[in-house]
C-alpha cells in the first residue's frame, strides 16, 4: 500500500514566531519527502543513476539510501542547505537505464558551475518536487529577512566551501560491477506526489483559461465518438487552410493523459491510436524535443496502393498552470531516407493541450481533464464533408487525427488503473512520529544543496547491494501548507490603486528625448517597429479575484514606454543601464522619477537582447506593491513578476506555442536584478530554460511575419494588492533579425 501523506506543523527551535494575518502565530516548517533518482557522473567517468529517498524540511535538504520514516535512526549521505540563489530548472525527458525520466537540473544563478541532477517517474512528479524546491528557498529567504541570529547562521552556512569533497576511498572493482548490473536492469517505476490540498505560492492558481484576449472565434460543427469538433470560423474565411479542433473531458489526470500520449509502447498504442499507433524514436534531440518515424498499413484505406510511412518531431511544455502542450510538425531527417515499398506522406501540424479540471485544489475521487488537438487541414476536403459527411474524408488522415483524442477518452475509460487516484491524505496531530528531529536537521553541518548532489559519490554512496526498494512504497509527504512569499511581507492597509505619489508634480515624458534603436511604428500597419496597444486586450486578477476569480481588462499602464533596444552580440548582454549609450545614463533620462528597464536576453547565433524602458513621471509609493517589488528581494521579485505574451498575427502552431497565460519569469527562467539610482533592471535569460530556449526559437523562424503584444505586471496574491495594474504593454510588429544594432 503507498504510504498515507502526513500534514503537520513544527515550531522553530527558538521560538520564533511572525505576524500573520494580523494574529502571532508560530512559524511552521515546510516538509515534502519522497523516492527521486540522483544522475551524476563519478571519478572515473561513469555515469550513475542511484534510487535515492530525499527529505526536505524547512530549508535543509536530506537524500537517504532508505526511507528514513521506516529506518530510524539512519544517517544521510547528502545533507545540503536550500540556498536563495539555488535554481531549479526543468530538463525535460531523458532516458535512462532503457527508462523515460523526467530529469530537474539544480545550480546556483551565481555560479553556474555548481550543479546536480535528480529524477523522477513522470512529468507530474517533477513539477511538484520544484514547488517543494521553492518552498524550502523561500524558507532561506524568510529567514534571511528576520535578521539577528537566524541570518547570521543562514549567512555562515552558505559559506561552507561549495567545492569541498569527502575524502574516501574507492574500491575500482566492486565499482565496474555494480555499474554492469545497474546497466542489465531497468529502472524501478516510483514516485512521489505533493498532496493536492499542500498550498501553494499563488502561481499554480486557478487564473482562468487566458490572459490575452484570442482572435480564435470556435463553433462547434458536429459531435462525433464522443468528442466536439470545431471549426475556427475567422480562419477559414481567409481562404488558406482550415483550423480545427477535437475536445473531449477525460476522467483522469492530466499527468496520466501526457504519460499515455507519450508513450511509444506499440501494444498500448494499438489500443486507442488508429493512425500513428507503430512509431519509432529516430532521435532524442533534447529532454523536450524528439524526432519519430512511423508507418501506416495501406489496408485500413482502400484507395491506397502501397504503404505508408511518415516522420514528424515532437516538442512539449508543461506551463505553470499545469496544462501540458505538445508540437508536432511534419519533418525530415537523416536518418528516415525513402523506404522501399512505402511511399512517404506528410502528417498535418498539430498541437495537444491537456488542462487539468480540478480547479479548486480539493483532492477528488476521480479528477478530470480537457483534452484539445488542433491541426490545419485542406479547407476543399473540409468543406465537402460537412456539407454530405461524405465517407472519403472519414478514410483520411485528418480525420483519424481529430479521432484520437475519442481512442484516448475509451482507452482510459476501459483501464481503471489509469483513472484510480492513488493520493491519500491523513492529518496527525503526532508531531513526534517523525524519526527525524528539528535539532538533528538544524544543528546538521550544511553545504550548499546543488553542490551536495553534485559530489562525487563515497563508497559508502555507490553501494545500492543493500538496498531493496519497493515500488509499493512510494511516497512520504509532509506538508504544514505553509505560504512563505505572504510572510515576507506584511500586510498593507494602503489603498493598491495608489501606486504612484499624487501628492508630486508629474514630471513632463517628451518622447522625443528618448531613443532606442528600434523605431516607434507609425500606426498596427507599420512593420519592424513597436507600437503600445494599450491594456484592454489583456485579463488581469480584479478586486474579487480571490473570491470568484473573476479576471477584468487591464487599463492603461502605470509606466509609459518611452525607447525600445534591439541588440545583438555575440553574449547575451547584461546591465544594460550601465552602458553609457543607455537611455536612463542620457540628461533626460537621469531626471525621470523612475525607469523600469525590461532586458529579454534571447538565445540564437548572434544572441539578441529586446530592451524595453517604461518611465513613470511621479515616483513610485513605497508602499504600494510596485514600490515593495521595486526595493524587495531577488526571491521575491521571482515570486511576483509576470509576463503576459500574445501573438496578434502569426502562424497558428506559434500562437499554439507561445500561449495566453501569463508566466510568472522568476519560476521558469532566471532573472537577474539591478538596482541603482531611479531605476531597476531585470535581466531576463530565456536560455536558462529548455522549453523557453525552444519555444523562442520557434518564434525566431516566424518573427518576420509575427505580431506579438507583451504586457508586464505584478502578481497580487493578497486582497490588499488587488486589483493588479499592467506596469506596461508593448506591440512587436514583423521584426526583422538583419535589423538588431551590434552592441
Amino acid at each position: 500500500m503507498s504510504r498515507p501523506i502526513r500534514l503537520r506543523s513544527l515550531s522553530d527551535g527558538d521560538g520564533s514566531s511572525l505576524l500573520l494575518s494580523g494574529e502571532l502565530k508560530k512559524r511552521p516548517k515546510f516538509q515534502y519527502s519522497g523516492w527521486v533518482f540522483h544522475l551524476g557522473t563519478n571519478k572515473i567517468g561513469h555515469e550513475y543513476c542511484h534510487p535515492r529517498f530525499l527529505f526536505i524540511r524547512g530549508k535543509y535538504v536530506e537524500m537517504y539510501k532508505r526511507d528514513p520514516h521506516d529506518n530510524p535512526g539512519i544517517n544521510p549521505i547528502r545533507r545540503g542547505v536550500v540556498g536563495h540563489t539555488l535554481m531549479v530548472g526543468e530538463m525535460g525527458c531523458r532516458k535512462v537505464n532503457c527508462s523515460d525520466l523526467h530529469v530537474l537540473r539544480f545550480y546556483n544563478r551565481l555560479d553556474e558551475s555548481k550543479k546536480g541532477e535528480i529524477a523522477c517517474a513522470t512529468a507530474g512528479e517533477a513539477q511538484k518536487w520544484v514547488e517543494a524546491f521553492e518552498q524550502a528557498k523561500q524558507q532561506a529567504e524568510y529567514e534571511l529577512s528576520r535578521g539577528g541570529r537566524a541570518r547570521d547562521k543562514l549567512n555562515l552556512e552558505a559559506e561552507i566551501d561549495l567545492d569541498a569533497h569527502r575524502h574516501r576511498v574507492r574500491k575500482y572493482a566492486h565499482g565496474f560491477i555494480k555499474l554492469i548490473k545497474i546497466g542489465h536492469e531497468p529502472l524501478l517505476r516510483q514516485s512521489s506526489s505533493l498532496a493536492d490540498n499542500a498550498h501553494t505560492d499563488g502561481y499554480m492558481g486557478v487564473d482562468g483559461d487566458t490572459d490575452a484576449i484570442e482572435a480564435h472565434t470556435w463553433k462547434c460543427v458536429c459531435t462525433m465518438n464522443g468528442i466536439r469538433i470545431f471549426e475556427d470560423v475567422v480562419e477559414s474565411k481567409g481562404g488558406r487552410g482550415v483550423l480545427v479542433k477535437s475536445v473531449g473531458i477525460i476522467d483522469c489526470k492530466a499527468d496520466t493523459v501526457f504519460e499515455v500520449l507519450m508513450s511509444l509502447e506499440p501494444s498500448k498504442r494499438y489500443e486507442w491510436d488508429m493512425l500513428t499507433s507503430d512509431l519509432e524514436l529516430v532521435e532524442c534531440v533534447d529532454g523536450n524535443y524528439d524526432v519519430l518515424y512511423g508507418t501506416y498499413d495501406s489496408k485500413y484505406f482502400t484507395w491506397w496502393s502501397s504503404k505508408r510511412d511518415f516522420v514528424f518531431s515532437r516538442q512539449w511544455f508543461r506551463g505553470q498552470d499545469e496544462t501540458y502542450t505538445i508540437l508536432q510538425f511534419p519533418a525530415v531527417h537523416k536518418k528516415c531516407p525513402a523506404r522501399s515499398g512505402y511511399q512517404r506522406t506528410k502528417i498535418s501540424p498539430s498541437t495537444w493541450e491537456i488542462r487539468s479540471l480540478d480547479t479548486s485544489g480539493a483532492t477528488t475521487e476521480f479528477p478530470r481533464c480537457l483534452v484539445t488537438h488542433m491541426l490545419e487541414i485542406q479547407s476543399d476536403s473540409w468543406g465537402a464533408w460537412k456539407k454530405s459527411r461524405s465517407s472519403k474524408f472519414e478514410k483520411s488522415i485528418p480525420y483519424s487525427l481529430l479521432c484520437q483524442v475519442a481512442g484516448l477518452k475509451e482507452y482510459i475509460g476501459a483501464n481503471p488503473v489509469l483513472k484510480s487516484n492513488s493520493d491519500t491524505a491523513v492529518l496527525t496531530s503526532n508531531s513526534s512520529s517523525s524519526s527525524i528531529s528539528s535539532s538533528e536537521c538544524d544543528s546538521a553541518e550544511a553545504e550548499e544543496f546543488y553542490d551536495a548532489i553534485a559530489a562525487e559519490s563515497s563508497e559508502d554512496e555507490d553501494s545500492d547491494d543493500d538496498i531493496e526498494v519497493d515500488k509499493k512504497d512510494i511516497v512520504m509527504l509532509e506538508n504544514d501548507s505553509l505560504d512563505i512569499a505572504r510572510l515576507s511581507l506584511k500586510a498593507s492597509d494602503h489603498d493598491s490603486s495608489q501606486v504612484l505619489d499624487s501628492a508630486t508634480p508629474p514630471v513632463p515624458i517628451d518622447p522625443i528625448k528618448f531613443c532606442g534603436s528600434l523605431r516607434e511604428g507609425k500606426d498596427d500597419d507599420d512593420i519592424n517597429c513597436w507600437t503600445n496597444p494599450g491594456g484592454a486586450g489583456f485579463m488581469i486578477r480584479g478586486n474579487t479575484y480571490l473570491k470568484d476569480y473573476n479576471k477584468v481588462r487591464g487599463g492603461d499602464p502605470l509606466l509609459k514606454l518611452i525607447a525600445v533596444d534591439w541588440l545583438k552580440a555575440d553574449q547575451s548582454i547584461d546591465k544594460v543601464a550601465l552602458r553609457p549609450s543607455c537611455v536612463v545614463q542620457s540628461d533626460a533620462g537621469r531626471k525621470l522619477p523612475f525607469v523600469l528597464i525590461f532586458n529579454l536576453q534571447i538565445p540564437a547565433k548572434p544572441n539578441y537582447n529586446l530592451v524595453f524602458y517604461y518611465a513613470s513621471d511621479r515616483p513610485v509609493n513605497k508602499s504600494s506593491l510596485l514600490g515593495k517589488f521595486i526595493d524587495g528581494t531577488d526571491s521575491f521579485r521571482d515570486s511576483r513578476f509576470k509576463l503576459i505574451p500574445s501573438i496578434v498575427k502569426g502562424y497558428w502552431m506559434v500562437k499554439r506555442a507561445v500561449g495566453t497565460k501569463a508566466c510568472l519569469l522568476g519560476k521558469a527562467v532566471t532573472c537577474r536584478y539591478l538596482r541603482q539610482d531611479n531605476f531597476l533592471e531585470i535581466d531576463v535569460d530565456i536560455g536558462s530554460s529548455s522549453v523557453a530556449r525552444s519555444v523562442i526559437g520557434l518564434v525566431l523562424g516566424y518573427v518576420t511575419s509575427i505580431v506579438v503584444d507583451l504586457a508586464i505586471l505584478i502578481e497580487a496574491t493578497e486582497e490588499t494588492e488587488l486589483p493588479e495594474h499592467l506596469l506596461g504593454t508593448v506591440r512587436l510588429s514583423c521584426l526583422r533579425l538583419d535589423s538588431a544594432i551590434e552592441a
